[in-house]
C-alpha cells in the first residue's frame, strides 16, 4: 500500500517511521534539521531558511535516570527527560539535528539549555515575561531577528520576506486543519466525541512535518474518517463526562493522566495545553506588511504560564468550557513546575465560581509509581460530575 492509498489513521499510526525516513533523505540532500522543544519556536522562520524543524524527545521516563546524574532531581520531569535524551544521544531526532532552538520559558529550562549548548550548537530565544507592554513586543521582535540571523548563518540561506510570507500561509493552513479537526468535538454536534487518546498522536504529529502539502492531505483523510466513525457509532454523546485537560504539555510516554481519565468514565474532548489547542487556536496575520512583526505578535500571544499576568489562559480556558460543553476541568502540572502550580490557584477560582463545575489539580511526574492513587482521585472526581 502506498502512502497516498492508505487511510489517514493508518498513515498516522506509522507516522514516526515516515518522519525518520524523510528526515534522513533531507539530510542526505544537504537540508539542515532544527531541533525544537516549544511552541514558542517560530517554525515559519525555520522553513523559510530552507531547514526542517523536528520536535525533540522529552516526554518519557526512561531518560530521566541519566539526567539525574548531572541535573538536580528537583527539576520537572520534562526538563530531565529532555536533557537525558540529549546527553545519552538516544533520541533519533536530537541526533539528526544540526542545531537546537531553545527558549527561556522557565529558569530550569534556561539553565538546562546552557548545558545542552555544550553538546550541540544551540540558539536560545529570550522571552519577555509579559505581553502587555510595547517594549515587550519590541524585545521579542528583536529576538525574532536574532533567530533569523542565526538560521541564515547555520543554513547559508537568506530568509526573504516573501518566503516567510509563504511559510506563514502554510502554517496557518495546518492550524486551520486542526481547528477543523477540533470542531468534531464541539458541543451540540450530536455525535459521540473523539477521545483524547485518539487525538493525542494527531496533535503531536504537527511537530514533525517534513512535507506540508502531503501532511495536509493526510489530515483531510483522517478527519473524514473520524467524522464517518462518529456518524456510524450512534452513541449517546452524553454517556461519558466531557473533560477539559489543561496545564503542562504531555505526549506519548507521559499520557498517564489522560489515559486514566478515559478509563474511568471521562472523555477528554479538548486539551488546552501546548500539546493541544494552545498552539493552533490563533493564526499569524497574513496581511501584515512586515511578516517578521506578524510572527512576533502571534507567538508572543501564546498563553503560557511563563507570562505574567496570564489572563489569556483564563480567557482561553473559559472559552473552551463554553464551546465544548465541559463538565469538569483537570489541571495537570508536572512536579516542580512552579509556574503552572501557582497559576492553578487562579484557574480553579475561575472554573468553580464562574462555571460551577468540578476542578482538580494533579501534580505528578512521568513514573507509574502513583498510578493507583491517581486512579482513585480521578474516579472520585468523575463521580462529582452531574448531568
Amino acid at each position: 500500500m502506498t502512502v497516498d492509498s492508505m487511510s489517514g489513521m493508518c498513515f498516522f499510526e506509522h507516522f514516526g517511521d515516515y518522519v525518520i525516513r524523510d528526515m534522513e533523505a533531507a539530510k542526505e540532500s544537504g537540508v539542515k534539521i532544527a531541533g525544537i522543544y516549544c511552541i514558542f519556536a517560530p517554525v515559519e522562520l525555520i522553513y523559510a531558511a530552507g531547514a526542517l524543524p523536528v520536535g525533540l524527545c522529552g516526554k518519557k521516563q526512561e531518560s530521566i535516570d541519566v539526567a539525574e546524574t548531572i541535573l538536580p532531581t528537583t527539576l520537572c520531569p520534562l526538563i530531565k527527560s529532555s536533557f537525558g535524551y540529549a546527553v545519552s544521544n538516544t533520541c533519533p531526532f536530537f541526533e539528526a539535528s544540526d542545531f537546537i532552538i531553545g527558549e527561556t520559558t522557565c529558569d530550569g529550562k534556561k539553565k538546562m539549555f546552557e548545558l545542552m549548548g555544550q553538546i550541540k550548537t544551540l540558539h536560545l530565544m529570550h522571552l519577555p515575561y509579559t505581553l502587555h507592554q510595547q517594549d515587550a513586543l519590541d524585545y521579542w521582535y528583536a529576538q525574532i531577528h536574532h533567530l533569523k540571523t542565526f538560521l541564515e548563518e547555520q543554513t547559508g540561506n537568506t530568509i526573504h520576506p516573501d518566503d516567510l510570507a509563504c511559510q506563514i500561509k502554510w502554517q496557518n493552513q495546518i492550524r486551520l486543519h486542526f481547528q477543523k479537526l477540533m470542531e468534531l468535538n464541539r458541543l451540540g454536534n450530536g455525535r459521540s466525541p473523539i477521545k483524547g487518546m485518539d487525538l493525542l498522536p494527531l496533535m503531536e504529529s504537527k511537530g514533525f512535518v517534513m512535507d506540508i502539502p502531503g501532511y495536509l492531505k493526510q489530515l483531510d483523510k483522517v478527519m473524514n474518517e473520524l467524522q464517518a466513525r462518529q456518524e456510524k457509532e450512534h452513541k449517546d454523546a452524553k454517556a461519558a463526562k466531557r473533560i477539559l485537560l489543561t496545564g503542562t504539555p504531555l505526549g506519548k510516554g507521559s499520557e498517564k493522566v489522560l489515559r486514566l481519565i478515559e478509563e474511568v468514565g471521562g472523555v477528554v474532548v479538548c486539551m488546552e495545553n501546548c500539546t493541544g489547542i494552545k498552539g493552533i487556536y490563533t493564526l499569524v496575520d497574513e496581511t501584515c506588511a512586515d511578516p517578521f512583526l506578524a510572527i512576533a505578535k502571534r507567538y508572543l500571544e501564546t498563553p503560557c504560564a511563563c507570562m505574567t499576568p496570564n489572563e489569556r489562559r483564563i480567557e482561553l480556558v473559559s472559552s473552551l468550557i463554553e464551546d465544548y460543553g465541559i463538565q469538569g476541568v483537570v489541571d495537570l502540572s508536572w512536579q516542580c513546575c512552579t509556574t503552572y502550580q501557582v497559576e492553578s490557584v487562579s484557574l480553579k477560582k475561575t472554573v468553580e465560581e464562574r462555571f460551577d463545575i468540578p476542578f482538580i489539580n494533579i501534580s505528578t511526574d512521568y513514573s507509574t509509581a502513583d498510578m493507583g492513587q491517581l486512579r482513585v482521585r480521578i474516579e472520585a472526581f468523575i463521580e462529582l460530575i452531574t448531568g
